[in-house]
């Protein structure tokens, strides 16, 4: 339960079992994670028919890859024989069809079973009620999301409407044209924390002055505590004699074309519920998926996405990539210095939140809402 504080500047966190409880965590993949859409991989790393990854999404393995249409295809990830894990490799190519390991089961890229030993002989098989289990699959800003819901929610209100709902309009990102940039640096971290720690601490600034010198320096309004997520539309803007969105605030990239003047020189951040963070500048994007993992362990895959001509150019990223390298292994330290406390006594009945960070208190209300329905 949660406690109430007789200052109306402080509301209440969740109590610190609901970051480390694994039938909480349990209850979090079904209700959350294998409910609602959820952002496994960049579209252009299924660069042709037959490329797949695996990923986990909840408590299920899921297959994704290119068909021979050119479309994404996405099916649990499990054999419908016996049940064995049909691709074990997080990543790679199959030239015609996916085949069981365990008694050679086969697949066509359409998820149709297409052979199997001693198939001829069992003329009742009906091969299309026997393919793989197909799960919802959509492409927008140059990613996949998949929805393992029957009946998936609508992608236009629960995730296009959470980025309306920051910048003002869901239009408002199409400036960026994150579907026809490029991956110019991928950076894997491995986050010892639960992964409500990290969608917390990236909403809120309260911590920027603190834990954030580079980032502050170039975004000097950060050092009052306010994120730019505190405000609906608003792009916190760069310093005076700030140049780029890099490490000490030097020059960056070509710009983005599509980006106006009323969104230059400005820092935009999105959470995308549950697993998604999208921080947009003048001359790129840096894309955040979260992997949860267990409930106290989050994978996080982190793009940085540029215009297609820079990254052909050969051009020195370091800077530009550094600057929020450094803010990610900054603000990933901070929750797996947390991390162990959820487990004290002293947070039983959870902490406190700043007027800065009232917003947060709105994402533990929806988290609850999620559990409890």
């Amino acid at each position: 339960m949660t406690v109430t504080n007789p200052s109306p500047s402080l509301i209440s966190t969740l109590p610190g079992e609901h970051y480390t409880d694994p039938e909480i965590f349990r209850m979090e993949q079904e209700r959350i994670f294998e409910a609602m859409w959820f952002c496994v991989a960049r579209a252009s790393d299924l660069a042709g028919p037959g490329s797949f990854q695996t990923r986990q999404v909840g408590r299920e393995s899921v297959l994704i890859s290119r068909a021979r249409d050119g479309s994404v295809k996405a099916f649990l990830n499990i054999c419908r024989h016996r049940g064995a894990k049909l691709c074990t490799q997080e990543s790679g190519e199959v030239k015609r069809a996916f085949q069981c390991p365990y008694h050679a089961w086969t697949y066509g890229l359409d998820g149709k079973l297409v052979a199997a030993p001693n198939l001829t002989s069992m003329p009742d098989v009906d091969r299309t009620e026997y393919g793989l289990i197909k799960v919802h699959v959509r492409e927008w800003l140059g990613y996949v999301w998949v929805c393992l819901a029957d009946d998936p929610p609508s992608f236009d209100d629960e995730v296009r409407g959470a980025v309306a709902q920051r910048l003002g309009s869901a239009e408002a990102i199409d400036n960026y044209g994150i579907d026809g940039l490029e991956v110019g640096r991928r950076i894997t971290y491995d986050v010892k924390a639960n992964w409500k720690l990290i969608i917390e601490n990236f909403m809120e600034c309260y911590h920027c002055a603190t834990i954030h010198p580079e980032l502050t320096e170039v975004l000097p309004e950060f050092a009052d505590g306010f994120a730019a997520q505190y405000y609906v539309g608003h792009g916190a803007e760069f310093g005076e004699d700030v140049a780029g969105f890099t490490l000490g605030g030097a020059e960056g990239l070509d710009r983005i074309p599509g980006v106006g003047e009323e969104q230059d020189r400005r820092y935009y951040a999105i959470t995308v519920r549950p697993q998604v963070f999208v921080n947009l500048v003048p001359d790129h994007v840096i894309f955040h998926r979260m992997f949860p993992v267990a409930a106290d362990r989050t994978v996080v895959e982190c793009d940085w996405l540029y215009l297609p001509h820079v990254t052909a150019s050969g051009k020195d990223l370091d800077h530009s990539v550094e600057l929020f390298h450094r803010v990610n292994q900054q603000d990933f330290d901070a929750c797996e210095r947390t991390q162990p406390a959820m487990s004290s006594r002293a947070y039983a009945q959870g902490g406190v939140l700043v007027p800065s960070e009232h917003h947060i208190g709105e994402f533990h209300t929806w988290l609850q809402k999620r559990l409890t329905a």
